[in-house]
């Protein structure tokens, strides 16, 4: 989602309904690997409806987990969970909530414990923020199939093409 303050990455709006903390750490690298594909720096946020462990809610114990799987991989990027977006959308309410944490600025890619809330915050951006949106991009396959989605526009469907003609590039 491009906004007026930039890019925006939010995963998982289609594929993985209710994914298991390992799905969600796939999801993680995946977004990551596309938001370097567009020169995008990664900060990641695993958003829920917990914040830092305050509520043992399914999505705040499934996003703690991918933490923790995240934490065992060490990876080369910054990320930090599990979070409410405003948090992660605004550093002060963050510092406020979790001195001293992993990520500086604002998240720019929003990761979800299901597609309902990933796909409703696309939606919002869409439709009231007036984001423009550039996917959602099917991540694997090696960049060869995309779903368009029933509101898909002309430039939506221009933006999927020159996505799915753009070869891929592997981080490690």
């Amino acid at each position: 989602m491009i906004l007026d303050d930039g890019p925006l990455f939010i995963a998982d709006t289609q594929v993985h309904t209710d994914p298991t903390p390992e799905q969600v750490v796939d999801a993680t690298i995946g977004a990551v690997r596309h938001a370097r594909r567009f020169g995008v720096t990664p900060k990641v946020a695993l958003c829920s409806h917990s914040q830092f462990g305050s509520l043992d809610t399914p999505s705040g114990v499934k996003m703690r987990a991918a933490l923790d799987l995240l934490d065992r991989r060490e990876p080369d990027f910054a990320y930090e969970g599990e979070m409410n977006v405003d948090a992660a959308l605004d550093p002060e309410i963050r510092e406020r909530l979790l001195p001293g944490g992993r990520i500086e600025g604002a998240a720019n890619i929003l990761i979800f414990s299901g597609t309902d809330a990933a796909s409703g915050v696309r939606n919002i951006l869409k439709m009231k923020a007036r984001g423009l949106e550039v996917g959602p991009i099917l991540m694997g396959m090696g960049n060869r199939a995309h779903i368009a989605t029933p509101s898909i526009t002309a430039r939506g469907l221009l933006n999927m093409s020159a996505i799915a003609g753009t070869p891929v590039a592997h981080y490690g």
